[in-house]
């Protein structure tokens, strides 16, 4: 660790930088958590009051340059006085395609496809607010076309939002799920394509209001894309969705047992309260929503899974046995409402244990949890581990783009169409299920991770609903630290 590492976040508090400011800095310029967390315990003024509202913003700009075929994070940011110190070992870190969390800042999404215009690269870009596709060549505009369907906002099938790249291409894909044919489609995420209008095995196009969450052109138009477009090709696909609002809190604070821990809105992306947020701590079954995630957005809930002999592991509530077979979408339910270590490795091994846990990491990488580390899918292993900071970019995703996994944490999903659940005895065991402004949730608990709970509510506050996201890591009492922290917020911001 450099000398200079401690006077730089002593010469950043004594300018008015908040603790979470600092760590986002010097996370970006390349520091381990580990000495940025030596370095705040040697600073006189690491026992700082809770962040101020100036505080809440993001120090760090990342801006996304292409190099010889590969994106590099580049670090502007304003030091106030300080000069940051750079590790000795720092290199530049590849920038995951995927949802980039700094894509939540509408400046960001244009400062990124700035940049690629100005290093002169390829860029597909898709506006789904505008619904405008524009294809880059060498920095030059060559072509904008018309989106004339996406997923629907909220259901299972919402088109997400982030930076991608094209990972495959074909001049007629079949879409095992939808069973039709896609004419010039290119993959850039899971089971999300760019494609033209589609048309059944005999010919029949598809009606204008179908729609499997793809980014669909008429067929012209998509051949036109797909012969400009090469394989690793950039896809930045943005929405107004993940715009930061300009809604703004006081700040307040709470003694918890947790030992990790961070509130805040998932609108406008402000922290009304942290400690520790930065930490890197098992987080037990709060796994199960990236299990959720993968198995959505990689698996055809529809398939049929057969429950292994390996699959039945120690569980909270077991309920299969060998030779079952349910369907993925039905798994979802126990895994998700009472924790089922089972459906979990049912789910994993139905697509590849080691690949579907590769796909875990894959993805969050892509939505911007840098901290975090997947081993198994249930999260009964300590080395299931993340951030509370994490665990906000995974709760912002499943919000906007996966709002159905929430709903079937709450026992509230209506209208599936992929119907009800087939079972009538599930035990939901998340916390706060009953509460009025509750939307969606994961608690988790093991001997390494003591309690966990990531919870989102939706709160009315001065006439506008805010999301808000509560997550407590390493708590004696998940419950009794959610509840605190909720109640403390409604007293504070939503009286009547």
């Amino acid at each position: 660790m450099s000398d200079n590492l401690p006077q730089y976040i002593e010469d950043r508090y004594i300018g008015g930088a908040s603790k979470r400011e600092v760590q986002k800095e010097l996370k970006a310029a390349g520091w381990k958590q580990a000495d940025i967390t030596a370095a705040l315990k040697q600073s006189p003024y690491t026992a700082r009051s809770p962040l101020s509202p100036a505080s809440m913003v993001a120090a760090v700009l990342g801006v996304v340059i292409l190099t010889a075929g590969t994106f590099l994070v580049t670090v502007a940011m304003q030091q106030q006085g300080a000069q940051l110190p750079i590790p000795s070992d720092w290199t530049h870190a590849p920038l995951s395609h995927g949802e980039e969390p700094a894509l939540s800042n509408p400046e960001f999404f244009a400062t990124v496809k700035q940049d690629f215009i100005d290093k002169k690269s390829d860029l597909i870009e898709a506006d789904l607010s505008a619904m405008t596709l524009n294809v880059y060549k060498a920095g030059e505009l060559a072509l904008s076309v018309p989106i004339m369907t996406k997923g629907r906002e909220g259901s299972w099938w919402e088109t997400p939002a982030g930076l991608y790249s094209i990972t495959t291409k074909a001049e007629s894909h079949f879409s095992s799920f939808g069973k039709v044919y896609q004419p010039w489609s290119m993959a850039f995420q899971g089971n999300f394509f760019i494609h033209g209008w589609p048309y059944y095995p005999g010919g029949e196009a598809v009606a204008s209001t179908y729609s499997g969450g793809c980014i669909r052109l008429s067929t012209e138009d998509a051949e036109k894309v797909f012969n400009l477009a090469d394989v690793g090709t950039p896809v930045l696909v943005f929405e107004e969705d993940f715009s930061s609002d300009n809604f703004s809190y006081s700040s307040l604070s709470a003694p918890l047992s947790a030992g990790s821990y961070l509130t805040a809105d998932l609108k406008n992306n402000q922290v009304f309260y942290s400690e520790e947020a930065g930490n890197v701590v098992p987080i037990a079954s709060i796994t199960k929503l990236m299990t959720a995630l993968v198995a959505t957005e990689y698996l055809n809930l529809d398939s049929v899974a057969v429950v292994p002999k390996e699959a039945l592991v120690y569980t909270s509530i077991p309920r299969f046995k060998v030779g079952d077979e349910i369907s993925i979408y039905q798994l979802l339910f126990p895994l998700l409402t009472e924790s089922s270590n089972e459906a979990a490795e049912t789910i994993a091994r139905h697509y590849g244990r080691s690949l579907f846990i590769q796909r875990m990491n894959d993805k969050a990488k892509a939505i911007g949890m840098t901290d975090s580390v997947f081993v198994d899918p249930s999260g009964a292993d300590a080395g299931n581990v993340s951030t509370a900071e994490d665990l906000f970019m995974l709760a912002k995703y499943v919000y906007n783009n996966r709002s159905f996994v929430f709903n079937i944490t709450s026992g509230n999903l209506k209208g599936s169409a992929y119907g009800a659940s087939v079972f009538t005895d599930l035990r939901n065991l998340n916390h706060l299920t009953s509460h009025k402004y509750f939307f969606g949730g994961k608690v988790g608990q093991t001997i390494a991770a003591k309690e966990t709970d990531l919870s989102v509510f939706e709160v009315p506050v001065e006439g506008e609903i805010r999301p808000l996201a509560f997550i407590v890591l390493g708590s004696n009492n998940s419950e009794s630290d959610t509840t605190y922290l909720l109640n403390q917020f409604l007293e504070r911001y939503a009286k009547p």
